[in-house]
């Protein structure tokens, strides 16, 4: 089916189970899997008062961590990168030339159909297909 599929992981969900299910059934014979990690750093406003060293100290970790995340995964490769989670969602997707991105997304609130969720950002810009798996309740 797909050759080159991006699963977005927010460190913090434990969806990725399932949308890690989800793309190594959609995967093509000797397909690749990226696992991707954004890692959204304080605007300027908060940035201003944090020390560089430590946002640094916290990308490293965040990497360490989705590296840990996907080790025992066979044939997948852990990417973990900065920027605004859905833009930097699409322009990933785009670079890697990637013809599928399986994400998960949560029963969208009020907030989000005010402005958008992440979810929703991929799946109006992305250069590919997408699919999205719901958050179970």
């Amino acid at each position: 089916m797909y050759k080159h599929i991006i699963v977005p992981m927010a460190l913090d969900h434990g969806i990725a189970e399932t949308t890690m299910e989800i793309a190594r059934t959609l995967l093509s014979e000797g397909g690749q899997i990226t696992a991707l990690h954004v890692h959204e750093t304080p605007n300027n406003s908060v940035g201003a008062y944090v020390d560089a060293s430590v946002m640094e100290n916290a990308f490293a970790s965040a990497k360490a961590k989705m590296t840990d995340r996907v080790a025992n995964m066979d044939g997948v490769k852990a990417l973990t990168v900065k920027g605004h989670s859905g833009r930097t969602i699409v322009d990933t997707a785009t670079s890697l030339k990637a013809d599928c991105i399986v994400l998960g997304s949560h029963k969208p609130g009020l907030i989000d159909y005010l402005l958008g969720s992440t979810a929703a950002r991929v799946v109006q810009h992305a250069p590919c297909a997408v699919h999205v798996a719901r958050y179970p309740g």
